[in-house]
Protein backbone atom coordinates (compact mmCIF):
# COMPACT_ATOMS: atom_id res chain seq x y z
CA UNK A 1 0.00 0.00 0.00
CA UNK A 2 1.09 3.37 -0.91
CA UNK A 3 2.13 6.00 2.02
CA UNK A 4 2.01 9.66 1.60
CA UNK A 5 3.75 12.01 3.65
CA UNK A 6 2.27 13.93 6.46
CA UNK A 7 2.35 17.38 7.62
CA UNK A 8 3.40 18.97 10.74
CA UNK A 9 2.03 22.75 11.70
CA UNK A 10 5.08 22.79 13.88
CA UNK A 11 7.25 22.76 10.92
CA UNK A 12 4.72 24.94 8.54
CA UNK A 13 4.53 27.55 10.70
CA UNK A 14 7.93 28.92 10.52
CA UNK A 15 7.49 29.12 6.77
CA UNK A 16 4.69 31.52 7.01
CA UNK A 17 6.71 34.20 8.38
CA UNK A 18 5.70 36.49 10.87
CA UNK A 19 2.20 36.70 9.39
CA UNK A 20 -0.85 37.36 12.06
CA UNK A 21 -2.41 33.64 12.44
CA UNK A 22 0.59 31.89 11.19
CA UNK A 23 -0.30 28.89 13.40
CA UNK A 24 -3.82 28.75 12.72
CA UNK A 25 -2.70 28.87 9.37
CA UNK A 26 -0.64 26.29 9.28
CA UNK A 27 -3.03 24.34 11.16
CA UNK A 28 -5.27 24.61 8.72
CA UNK A 29 -3.31 24.03 5.53
CA UNK A 30 -1.60 20.54 7.57
CA UNK A 31 -5.63 19.85 7.86
CA UNK A 32 -6.52 20.36 4.46
CA UNK A 33 -3.37 17.99 3.29
CA UNK A 34 -3.93 15.54 5.86
CA UNK A 35 -8.09 15.30 4.69
CA UNK A 36 -6.36 14.80 1.25
CA UNK A 37 -3.74 12.65 1.54
CA UNK A 38 -6.13 10.17 3.30
CA UNK A 39 -8.43 10.75 0.16
CA UNK A 40 -5.88 9.14 -2.06
CA UNK A 41 -5.24 6.20 0.77
CA UNK A 42 -9.14 5.29 0.37
CA UNK A 43 -8.76 5.18 -2.95
CA UNK A 44 -5.75 3.16 -3.30
CA UNK A 45 -7.52 0.78 -1.14
CA UNK A 46 -10.57 0.94 -3.24
CA UNK A 47 -9.26 0.42 -6.15
CA UNK A 48 -6.57 -2.49 -4.41
CA UNK A 49 -9.99 -4.07 -3.39
CA UNK A 50 -11.64 -3.60 -6.42
CA UNK A 51 -8.53 -5.36 -8.07
CA UNK A 52 -8.95 -8.49 -5.93
CA UNK A 53 -12.34 -9.16 -6.01
CA UNK A 54 -12.57 -8.91 -10.02
CA UNK A 55 -9.70 -11.27 -9.81
CA UNK A 56 -11.78 -13.54 -7.77
CA UNK A 57 -15.23 -13.17 -9.85
CA UNK A 58 -12.76 -14.73 -12.96
CA UNK A 59 -11.14 -17.34 -10.93
CA UNK A 60 -14.55 -18.35 -9.84
CA UNK A 61 -15.75 -18.45 -13.57
CA UNK A 62 -13.22 -20.95 -13.86
CA UNK A 63 -15.83 -23.53 -11.97
CA UNK A 64 -18.11 -22.97 -15.54
CA UNK A 65 -14.95 -24.11 -17.20
CA UNK A 66 -14.31 -27.28 -15.34
CA UNK A 67 -17.55 -28.11 -15.37
CA UNK A 68 -17.63 -27.98 -19.10
CA UNK A 69 -14.88 -29.52 -19.15
CA UNK A 70 -15.78 -32.05 -17.31
CA UNK A 71 -18.84 -32.90 -18.94
CA UNK A 72 -17.36 -33.12 -22.54
CA UNK A 73 -14.60 -35.60 -21.44
CA UNK A 74 -16.92 -38.25 -19.77
CA UNK A 75 -19.75 -40.29 -21.27
CA UNK A 76 -23.16 -38.96 -21.83
CA UNK A 77 -24.93 -41.21 -19.47
CA UNK A 78 -22.67 -39.11 -16.47
CA UNK A 79 -23.05 -35.65 -17.81
CA UNK A 80 -25.49 -35.09 -14.83
CA UNK A 81 -23.34 -36.47 -12.18
CA UNK A 82 -20.54 -34.88 -13.07
CA UNK A 83 -22.09 -31.23 -13.43
CA UNK A 84 -23.29 -31.95 -9.75
CA UNK A 85 -20.11 -33.08 -8.18
CA UNK A 86 -18.96 -29.33 -9.42
CA UNK A 87 -21.37 -27.79 -8.12
CA UNK A 88 -20.60 -29.17 -4.28
CA UNK A 89 -17.42 -28.58 -4.76
CA UNK A 90 -18.17 -24.71 -4.47
CA UNK A 91 -20.53 -25.56 -1.89
CA UNK A 92 -19.41 -27.45 0.24
CA UNK A 93 -16.00 -25.72 -0.19
CA UNK A 94 -17.72 -22.35 0.70
CA UNK A 95 -18.72 -23.97 4.13
CA UNK A 96 -15.86 -25.65 5.22
CA UNK A 97 -13.46 -23.08 4.06
CA UNK A 98 -15.77 -20.31 5.49
CA UNK A 99 -15.40 -22.41 9.18
CA UNK A 100 -11.90 -24.00 9.05
CA UNK A 101 -10.25 -23.65 6.00
CA UNK A 102 -9.12 -19.84 5.90
CA UNK A 103 -8.09 -20.02 9.51
CA UNK A 104 -5.66 -23.34 8.80
CA UNK A 105 -4.22 -21.00 6.11
CA UNK A 106 -4.10 -17.48 7.07
CA UNK A 107 -4.79 -17.13 10.65
CA UNK A 108 -1.83 -15.33 12.24
CA UNK A 109 -0.08 -14.84 14.17
CA UNK A 110 0.72 -18.72 14.22
CA UNK A 111 3.39 -21.10 13.39
CA UNK A 112 4.80 -22.29 10.74
CA UNK A 113 2.57 -25.38 10.60
CA UNK A 114 -1.13 -24.08 10.70
CA UNK A 115 -3.05 -21.37 11.00
CA UNK A 116 -4.99 -20.56 14.38
CA UNK A 117 -7.28 -17.17 14.35
CA UNK A 118 -9.99 -16.07 12.20
CA UNK A 119 -12.00 -19.28 12.14
CA UNK A 120 -15.96 -18.16 11.03
CA UNK A 121 -14.13 -15.04 9.63
CA UNK A 122 -13.49 -13.31 13.18
CA UNK A 123 -11.78 -10.36 13.29
CA UNK A 124 -12.04 -9.70 9.76
CA UNK A 125 -11.75 -7.42 7.87
CA UNK A 126 -8.87 -5.91 9.62
CA UNK A 127 -5.94 -4.20 8.88
CA UNK A 128 -3.99 -7.13 6.99
CA UNK A 129 -7.29 -8.62 5.09
CA UNK A 130 -10.50 -7.89 3.82
CA UNK A 131 -13.31 -10.05 2.92
CA UNK A 132 -12.16 -9.71 -0.77
CA UNK A 133 -8.85 -11.87 -0.04
CA UNK A 134 -11.07 -14.42 1.60
CA UNK A 135 -13.64 -14.60 -1.31
CA UNK A 136 -10.41 -14.71 -3.77
CA UNK A 137 -8.49 -17.44 -1.67
CA UNK A 138 -11.68 -19.75 -1.20
CA UNK A 139 -12.32 -19.65 -5.16
CA UNK A 140 -8.62 -20.96 -5.22
CA UNK A 141 -9.41 -23.95 -2.54
CA UNK A 142 -12.57 -25.01 -4.60
CA UNK A 143 -10.36 -24.97 -7.73
CA UNK A 144 -7.93 -27.77 -6.44
CA UNK A 145 -11.12 -29.59 -5.41
CA UNK A 146 -12.34 -29.65 -8.87
CA UNK A 147 -9.18 -31.06 -10.07
CA UNK A 148 -9.55 -33.44 -8.29
CA UNK A 149 -13.36 -34.85 -9.09
CA UNK A 150 -11.86 -35.18 -12.52
CA UNK A 151 -9.68 -37.95 -11.76
CA UNK A 152 -12.06 -40.04 -10.20
CA UNK A 153 -15.08 -39.13 -12.37
CA UNK A 154 -17.84 -41.67 -13.89
CA UNK A 155 -17.50 -44.17 -11.06
CA UNK A 156 -18.02 -42.65 -7.67
CA UNK A 157 -20.50 -42.46 -5.29
CA UNK A 158 -22.01 -38.83 -4.30
CA UNK A 159 -21.42 -39.34 -0.88
CA UNK A 160 -17.62 -39.82 -1.58
CA UNK A 161 -17.46 -36.25 -3.58
CA UNK A 162 -18.91 -34.68 -0.47
CA UNK A 163 -16.77 -35.52 1.96
CA UNK A 164 -13.68 -35.93 -0.04
CA UNK A 165 -13.92 -32.15 -0.74
CA UNK A 166 -14.86 -30.63 2.63
CA UNK A 167 -12.10 -32.33 4.11
CA UNK A 168 -9.79 -31.17 1.12
CA UNK A 169 -10.80 -27.79 0.91
CA UNK A 170 -11.24 -27.53 4.72
CA UNK A 171 -7.90 -29.12 5.87
CA UNK A 172 -5.69 -30.28 2.81
CA UNK A 173 -4.94 -27.41 0.61
CA UNK A 174 -5.24 -24.60 3.55
CA UNK A 175 -2.51 -26.82 5.23
CA UNK A 176 -0.05 -26.14 2.24
CA UNK A 177 -1.14 -22.81 1.27
CA UNK A 178 0.01 -21.66 5.06
CA UNK A 179 3.03 -23.25 4.19
CA UNK A 180 3.77 -21.17 1.12
CA UNK A 181 1.85 -18.46 1.13
CA UNK A 182 1.09 -17.16 4.69
CA UNK A 183 3.53 -15.06 5.91
CA UNK A 184 3.73 -17.62 9.17
CA UNK A 185 4.76 -20.28 6.36
CA UNK A 186 7.75 -22.26 7.27
CA UNK A 187 8.40 -22.21 3.17
CA UNK A 188 7.16 -19.04 2.50
CA UNK A 189 9.13 -16.61 0.27
CA UNK A 190 6.93 -13.76 2.33
CA UNK A 191 8.15 -15.03 6.13
CA UNK A 192 8.51 -12.87 8.61
CA UNK A 193 8.94 -14.52 11.81
CA UNK A 194 11.93 -17.09 11.42
CA UNK A 195 14.38 -17.68 8.65
CA UNK A 196 13.72 -18.41 4.79
CA UNK A 197 13.96 -22.00 3.52
CA UNK A 198 17.58 -22.24 2.15
CA UNK A 199 17.58 -17.83 2.61
CA UNK A 200 15.19 -18.07 0.04
CA UNK A 201 11.43 -19.41 0.26
CA UNK A 202 9.52 -21.52 -1.83
CA UNK A 203 7.70 -19.26 -5.05
CA UNK A 204 4.91 -20.70 -5.84
CA UNK A 205 3.39 -17.97 -6.96
CA UNK A 206 0.15 -18.69 -7.91
CA UNK A 207 -0.20 -21.82 -7.15
CA UNK A 208 1.67 -25.28 -9.48
CA UNK A 209 1.96 -26.64 -6.13
CA UNK A 210 -0.22 -25.27 -3.42
CA UNK A 211 -3.32 -25.72 -5.83
CA UNK A 212 -2.39 -27.54 -9.09
CA UNK A 213 0.00 -30.40 -7.17
CA UNK A 214 -2.58 -30.71 -4.13
CA UNK A 215 -5.72 -31.47 -6.27
CA UNK A 216 -3.43 -33.30 -9.01
CA UNK A 217 -2.29 -36.12 -6.18
CA UNK A 218 -5.52 -35.84 -4.04
CA UNK A 219 -7.19 -37.42 -7.81
CA UNK A 220 -4.08 -39.59 -8.26
CA UNK A 221 -4.59 -41.66 -4.48
CA UNK A 222 -8.62 -41.57 -5.36
CA UNK A 223 -8.21 -43.24 -8.91
CA UNK A 224 -5.74 -45.49 -8.36
CA UNK A 225 -7.55 -46.73 -5.08
CA UNK A 226 -10.62 -46.86 -7.12
CA UNK A 227 -9.66 -48.61 -9.68
CA UNK A 228 -9.81 -47.99 -13.45
CA UNK A 229 -13.65 -47.55 -14.82
CA UNK A 230 -14.94 -50.72 -16.86
CA UNK A 231 -13.93 -51.81 -19.96
CA UNK A 232 -11.11 -49.49 -19.83
CA UNK A 233 -8.77 -52.07 -20.38
CA UNK A 234 -9.61 -55.15 -22.10
CA UNK A 235 -8.86 -58.51 -20.41
CA UNK A 236 -5.37 -58.59 -22.05
CA UNK A 237 -4.20 -55.26 -20.47
CA UNK A 238 -4.81 -53.24 -23.70
CA UNK A 239 -6.10 -49.28 -23.20
CA UNK A 240 -9.45 -49.38 -24.78
CA UNK A 241 -10.34 -45.52 -25.45
CA UNK A 242 -13.52 -44.30 -23.19
CA UNK A 243 -13.89 -41.31 -24.84
CA UNK A 244 -15.99 -38.12 -23.80
CA UNK A 245 -19.01 -37.16 -25.40
CA UNK A 246 -18.70 -33.66 -26.22
CA UNK A 247 -15.25 -31.94 -27.58
CA UNK A 248 -17.57 -28.82 -28.14
CA UNK A 249 -17.64 -28.94 -24.21
CA UNK A 250 -14.18 -29.46 -23.65
CA UNK A 251 -13.50 -26.61 -26.35
CA UNK A 252 -15.59 -24.28 -24.29
CA UNK A 253 -14.73 -25.24 -20.77
CA UNK A 254 -11.09 -24.70 -21.83
CA UNK A 255 -11.48 -21.29 -23.14
CA UNK A 256 -13.55 -20.12 -19.78
CA UNK A 257 -10.73 -21.87 -18.28
CA UNK A 258 -8.03 -19.67 -20.03
CA UNK A 259 -10.31 -16.59 -19.85
CA UNK A 260 -10.16 -17.33 -15.45
CA UNK A 261 -6.46 -18.07 -15.52
CA UNK A 262 -6.33 -14.11 -16.30
CA UNK A 263 -7.20 -13.51 -12.70
CA UNK A 264 -5.75 -16.82 -11.20
CA UNK A 265 -2.14 -15.68 -11.97
CA UNK A 266 -2.07 -11.59 -12.45
CA UNK A 267 -4.58 -11.65 -9.23
CA UNK A 268 -2.63 -13.35 -7.40
CA UNK A 269 -0.13 -9.77 -6.98
CA UNK A 270 -3.55 -9.11 -4.55
CA UNK A 271 -3.21 -5.36 -5.03
CA UNK A 272 -1.79 -3.25 -8.52
CA UNK A 273 -1.39 -0.16 -7.09
CA UNK A 274 2.11 0.14 -6.14
CA UNK A 275 5.07 1.17 -7.61
CA UNK A 276 8.52 -0.39 -7.80
CA UNK A 277 10.51 2.71 -9.42
CA UNK A 278 9.95 6.27 -8.46
CA UNK A 279 12.30 7.82 -11.28
CA UNK A 280 9.88 5.49 -13.57
CA UNK A 281 5.79 6.75 -12.92
CA UNK A 282 4.98 4.28 -16.38
CA UNK A 283 6.69 0.95 -13.98
CA UNK A 284 4.98 -0.90 -11.02
CA UNK A 285 3.00 -3.17 -10.11
CA UNK A 286 0.52 -2.97 -13.03
CA UNK A 287 3.44 -3.37 -15.14
CA UNK A 288 4.13 -6.78 -13.82
CA UNK A 289 0.49 -7.67 -13.61
CA UNK A 290 0.73 -7.23 -17.48
CA UNK A 291 3.53 -9.31 -17.91
CA UNK A 292 2.30 -12.03 -15.94
CA UNK A 293 -0.91 -12.12 -18.10
CA UNK A 294 1.58 -12.41 -21.10
CA UNK A 295 3.63 -14.78 -19.82
CA UNK A 296 0.44 -17.17 -18.61
CA UNK A 297 -0.60 -16.61 -22.38
CA UNK A 298 2.79 -17.90 -24.16
CA UNK A 299 2.86 -20.86 -22.00
CA UNK A 300 -0.49 -22.20 -23.08
CA UNK A 301 -0.11 -21.39 -26.33
CA UNK A 302 3.05 -23.06 -26.81
CA UNK A 303 2.10 -26.28 -24.99
CA UNK A 304 -0.89 -25.98 -27.11
CA UNK A 305 1.43 -26.14 -30.27
CA UNK A 306 3.52 -28.83 -29.21
CA UNK A 307 0.94 -31.01 -27.94
CA UNK A 308 -0.94 -30.36 -31.61
CA UNK A 309 2.33 -31.60 -33.54
CA UNK A 310 3.68 -34.19 -31.16
CA UNK A 311 0.10 -36.14 -31.11
CA UNK A 312 -0.08 -35.83 -35.18
CA UNK A 313 3.33 -37.31 -35.33
CA UNK A 314 2.68 -40.06 -32.30
CA UNK A 315 -0.79 -40.90 -33.00
CA UNK A 316 -1.16 -39.40 -36.78
CA UNK A 317 -4.22 -37.57 -36.32
CA UNK A 318 -5.14 -33.92 -35.07
CA UNK A 319 -7.26 -34.33 -31.89
CA UNK A 320 -8.52 -31.10 -30.42
CA UNK A 321 -9.42 -32.83 -26.89
CA UNK A 322 -5.90 -33.40 -26.48
CA UNK A 323 -4.58 -29.76 -27.72
CA UNK A 324 -7.09 -28.28 -25.16
CA UNK A 325 -5.47 -30.76 -22.11
CA UNK A 326 -1.82 -29.59 -23.70
CA UNK A 327 -2.94 -26.15 -22.97
CA UNK A 328 -4.12 -26.37 -19.64
CA UNK A 329 -0.85 -28.33 -19.13
CA UNK A 330 1.01 -24.96 -20.11
CA UNK A 331 -0.96 -22.61 -17.75
CA UNK A 332 -0.35 -25.49 -14.87
CA UNK A 333 3.17 -25.24 -15.38
CA UNK A 334 3.62 -21.70 -15.03
CA UNK A 335 1.69 -20.62 -12.75
CA UNK A 336 4.40 -20.78 -10.54
CA UNK A 337 7.18 -18.69 -11.98
CA UNK A 338 4.53 -16.62 -13.87
CA UNK A 339 5.82 -13.25 -12.25
CA UNK A 340 9.22 -13.65 -11.79
CA UNK A 341 10.47 -15.29 -15.56
CA UNK A 342 10.26 -13.53 -18.83
CA UNK A 343 8.22 -14.13 -21.47
CA UNK A 344 10.91 -15.82 -23.85
CA UNK A 345 10.91 -18.03 -20.50
CA UNK A 346 7.46 -19.19 -20.35
CA UNK A 347 7.89 -20.87 -23.98
CA UNK A 348 10.30 -23.45 -22.49
CA UNK A 349 8.10 -23.47 -19.56
CA UNK A 350 5.39 -24.48 -22.33
CA UNK A 351 7.13 -26.94 -24.66
CA UNK A 352 8.43 -29.17 -21.81
CA UNK A 353 5.52 -28.78 -19.77
CA UNK A 354 3.71 -30.82 -23.25
CA UNK A 355 6.57 -33.12 -22.91
CA UNK A 356 5.67 -33.89 -19.45
CA UNK A 357 2.08 -34.51 -19.98
CA UNK A 358 2.57 -36.36 -22.91
CA UNK A 359 5.30 -38.70 -21.08
CA UNK A 360 3.14 -38.70 -17.63
CA UNK A 361 0.14 -39.98 -19.96
CA UNK A 362 2.20 -42.65 -21.59
CA UNK A 363 2.93 -44.08 -17.93
CA UNK A 364 -0.58 -43.92 -16.92
CA UNK A 365 -1.29 -46.45 -19.97
CA UNK A 366 1.34 -48.72 -19.03
CA UNK A 367 0.20 -49.18 -15.75
CA UNK A 368 -3.06 -49.02 -16.32
CA UNK A 369 -4.03 -46.03 -14.31
CA UNK A 370 -7.48 -44.47 -15.39
CA UNK A 371 -8.30 -40.35 -15.40
CA UNK A 372 -10.84 -39.51 -17.38
CA UNK A 373 -10.06 -36.01 -17.63
CA UNK A 374 -5.77 -36.62 -17.26
CA UNK A 375 -6.35 -34.48 -13.98
CA UNK A 376 -3.39 -36.17 -12.25
CA UNK A 377 -1.27 -36.07 -14.94
CA UNK A 378 -2.22 -32.69 -16.18
CA UNK A 379 -1.94 -30.60 -12.95
CA UNK A 380 -0.02 -32.97 -10.42
CA UNK A 381 3.21 -33.81 -13.24
CA UNK A 382 2.49 -30.18 -15.46
CA UNK A 383 2.60 -28.59 -11.67
CA UNK A 384 5.61 -30.25 -10.46
CA UNK A 385 7.66 -29.11 -13.74
CA UNK A 386 5.99 -25.46 -12.72
CA UNK A 387 8.02 -25.20 -9.56
CA UNK A 388 11.38 -26.92 -10.97
CA UNK A 389 11.08 -24.21 -13.87
CA UNK A 390 10.93 -21.39 -11.47
CA UNK A 391 13.95 -22.18 -9.74
CA UNK A 392 15.41 -22.89 -13.02
CA UNK A 393 14.50 -19.49 -14.93
CA UNK A 394 13.37 -16.74 -12.42
CA UNK A 395 14.87 -13.49 -13.14
CA UNK A 396 16.62 -11.97 -10.46
CA UNK A 397 15.31 -8.68 -11.14
CA UNK A 398 11.28 -9.60 -10.68
CA UNK A 399 12.37 -11.90 -7.66
CA UNK A 400 13.99 -8.53 -5.99
CA UNK A 401 10.89 -6.21 -6.84
CA UNK A 402 8.14 -8.76 -5.69
CA UNK A 403 9.34 -10.67 -3.06
CA UNK A 404 12.95 -8.52 -1.35
CA UNK A 405 16.26 -7.75 -2.23
CA UNK A 406 19.22 -10.02 -1.96
CA UNK A 407 16.75 -13.07 -2.57
CA UNK A 408 18.29 -16.14 -4.66
CA UNK A 409 16.92 -16.66 -8.25
CA UNK A 410 16.97 -18.97 -11.10
CA UNK A 411 19.92 -21.65 -11.05
CA UNK A 412 20.32 -20.78 -15.14
CA UNK A 413 20.14 -17.04 -15.01
CA UNK A 414 23.42 -17.00 -12.06
CA UNK A 415 21.38 -16.88 -9.04
CA UNK A 416 22.75 -20.62 -7.56
CA UNK A 417 20.98 -23.29 -6.76
CA UNK A 418 19.47 -22.20 -3.19
CA UNK A 419 15.67 -21.26 -4.99
CA UNK A 420 15.79 -24.51 -6.89
CA UNK A 421 16.76 -26.44 -3.70
CA UNK A 422 13.34 -24.91 -1.84
CA UNK A 423 11.55 -25.56 -5.13
CA UNK A 424 12.34 -29.57 -4.87
CA UNK A 425 11.50 -29.87 -1.11
CA UNK A 426 8.27 -28.06 -1.97
CA UNK A 427 7.24 -30.53 -4.37
CA UNK A 428 8.39 -33.31 -2.07
CA UNK A 429 6.72 -32.39 1.04
CA UNK A 430 3.39 -31.77 -0.84
CA UNK A 431 3.06 -34.95 -2.49
CA UNK A 432 3.83 -36.42 1.07
CA UNK A 433 1.01 -34.71 2.80
CA UNK A 434 -1.68 -35.02 0.77
CA UNK A 435 -0.42 -38.91 0.18
CA UNK A 436 -0.61 -39.00 3.78
CA UNK A 437 -4.17 -37.25 4.63
CA UNK A 438 -6.04 -38.00 1.40
CA UNK A 439 -5.24 -41.39 0.46
CA UNK A 440 -6.46 -42.82 3.91
CA UNK A 441 -9.28 -40.86 3.29
CA UNK A 442 -10.05 -42.53 0.22
CA UNK A 443 -8.97 -46.22 1.47
CA UNK A 444 -11.36 -45.60 4.49
CA UNK A 445 -14.25 -44.89 2.17
CA UNK A 446 -13.38 -47.71 -0.15
CA UNK A 447 -13.67 -49.92 2.72
CA UNK A 448 -16.90 -48.38 4.26
CA UNK A 449 -18.58 -49.18 1.01
CA UNK A 450 -19.04 -45.55 0.05
CA UNK A 451 -16.42 -45.18 -2.65
CA UNK A 452 -17.54 -46.46 -5.81
CA UNK A 453 -20.76 -47.17 -7.59
CA UNK A 454 -21.96 -50.33 -7.81
CA UNK A 455 -21.47 -52.37 -11.43
CA UNK A 456 -25.09 -52.06 -12.57
CA UNK A 457 -24.64 -48.36 -11.68
CA UNK A 458 -22.21 -47.86 -13.40
CA UNK A 459 -23.32 -49.37 -16.49
CA UNK A 460 -26.10 -48.05 -17.21
CA UNK A 461 -25.20 -44.84 -16.04
CA UNK A 462 -25.08 -42.69 -12.85
CA UNK A 463 -27.52 -39.93 -14.60
CA UNK A 464 -30.28 -42.41 -14.60
CA UNK A 465 -29.99 -44.58 -11.53
CA UNK A 466 -28.31 -42.17 -9.23
CA UNK A 467 -30.19 -38.83 -10.47
CA UNK A 468 -33.27 -39.14 -11.85
CA UNK A 469 -32.86 -38.97 -15.63
CA UNK A 470 -30.38 -38.27 -18.69
CA UNK A 471 -28.90 -34.69 -18.85
CA UNK A 472 -30.46 -34.82 -22.35
CA UNK A 473 -31.56 -37.63 -24.65
CA UNK A 474 -28.82 -39.52 -26.49
CA UNK A 475 -28.28 -43.48 -27.63
CA UNK A 476 -24.48 -44.19 -26.71
CA UNK A 477 -22.38 -45.88 -29.31
CA UNK A 478 -21.43 -48.45 -26.43
CA UNK A 479 -24.84 -49.66 -25.92
CA UNK A 480 -24.19 -50.15 -22.29
CA UNK A 481 -27.25 -47.33 -21.89
CA UNK A 482 -30.91 -48.04 -21.79
CA UNK A 483 -32.71 -45.39 -23.85
CA UNK A 484 -35.02 -43.48 -22.06
CA UNK A 485 -38.64 -43.32 -23.22
CA UNK A 486 -39.44 -40.81 -26.15
CA UNK A 487 -37.36 -39.84 -28.89
CA UNK A 488 -33.38 -40.49 -29.03
CA UNK A 489 -31.20 -39.22 -32.11
CA UNK A 490 -27.87 -41.66 -33.65
CA UNK A 491 -25.57 -41.10 -35.99
CA UNK A 492 -26.39 -41.65 -39.42
CA UNK A 493 -24.10 -43.81 -41.14
CA UNK A 494 -22.91 -43.30 -44.81
CA UNK A 495 -24.75 -45.66 -47.08
CA UNK A 496 -24.10 -46.21 -51.10
CA UNK A 497 -27.53 -47.20 -51.58
CA UNK A 498 -30.46 -44.91 -52.83
CA UNK A 499 -32.54 -43.92 -50.64
CA UNK A 500 -35.84 -45.54 -50.69
CA UNK A 501 -39.17 -46.33 -49.23
CA UNK A 502 -37.41 -50.12 -48.63
CA UNK A 503 -34.27 -48.15 -47.38
CA UNK A 504 -34.77 -45.32 -45.07
CA UNK A 505 -31.76 -44.56 -42.79
CA UNK A 506 -34.18 -42.59 -40.35
CA UNK A 507 -32.46 -40.49 -37.31
CA UNK A 508 -34.80 -41.01 -34.65
CA UNK A 509 -35.94 -43.94 -32.61
CA UNK A 510 -38.54 -44.64 -30.58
Amino acid sequence: MASFPTCSSAELTPLLGLAANATAAADYICNRFTATSDKFTDTTYAIDNTYLLFSAYLVFAMQLGFAMLCAGSVRAKNTMNIMLTNVLDAAAGGLSYYIFGFAFAFGGPSNGFIGKHNFGLKSIPSAVYDYSFFLYQWAFAIAAAGITSGSIAERTQFVAYLIYSSFLTGFVYPIVSHWVWSSDGWASATRTSGSLLFGSGAIDFAGSGVVHMVGGIAGLWGALIEGPRMGRFDRSGRSVALRGHSASLVVLGTFLLWFGWYGFNPGSFLTISKSYDSSNGFYGQWSAVGRTAVTTTLAGCTAALTTLFSKRLLVGHWNVTDVCNGLLGGFAAITSGCAVVEPWAAIVCGFVAAWVLIGCNILAEKFKYDDPLEAAQLHGGCGSWGLLFTGLFAKKKYVHEIYATGRPYGLLMGGGGKLLAAQIIQILVIFGWVSVTMAPLFYALKKLNLLRVSKEDEMQGMDMTRHGGFAYIYHDEDGSSHPPLGFTMRKIEPSSASPSPNNNTGNVVV
